[in-house]
């Protein structure tokens, strides 16, 4: 079943990258900005993880927090306080954990798609194309693990 959802993932993924692509070099434009939302969904079971929508507010410049190597060994990233990379300012959108006390809770996993594509829709309405969408899983290890989260990213662009 994961196998499954991770191929599904990575073919609906490609299928937009291609479409983008076709549609950019078609009409020869390029995207000036990036705004990447990532959605975490919990598949501890239970259903005592926590899942969100995760859309950062913040402008960033990424050269702040970039360092250069110049023998490939000697590096000055501890110069960098890890404090001053978090962003204070985003939103957090509620969303259900796949499991409940009884197993998968395929109700949940719906009004997740439906959060979701909310989600999407409000962003296309800014004015935003959705570029890219890449997914991943850590999950459950063994019976000693119960962690486990589904990461999707959502690439816009405009």
């Amino acid at each position: 079943m994961k196998k499954i959802k991770i191929l599904s993932a990575l073919f609906l993924a490609l299928v937009f990258q291609a479409t983008y692509a076709q549609q950019m070099s078609n009409t020869g434009q390029k995207p000036t900005e990036f705004k990447v939302v990532t959605i975490v969904e919990s598949i501890v079971p239970m259903g005592i993880g926590r899942s969100r929508i995760i859309d950062s507010q913040t402008k960033v410049d990424a050269s702040n927090f970039t360092t250069e190597r110049t023998d490939g060994k000697k590096s000055n990233q501890n110069e960098i306080e890890r404090g001053k990379i978090k962003v204070d300012e985003l939103e957090e959108t509620k969303l259900l954990n796949f499991f409940s006390a009884t197993g998968i809770n395929f109700q949940n996993i719906a009004s997740n798609d439906a959060v979701i594509a909310s989600k999407i829709n409000s962003m296309l309405m800014e004015g935003w194309n959705l570029t890219y969408v890449t997914s991943g899983v850590e999950s459950d290890a063994g019976a000693e693990d119960g962690q486990g989260i589904f990461v999707t990213r959502l690439f816009f662009s405009r």
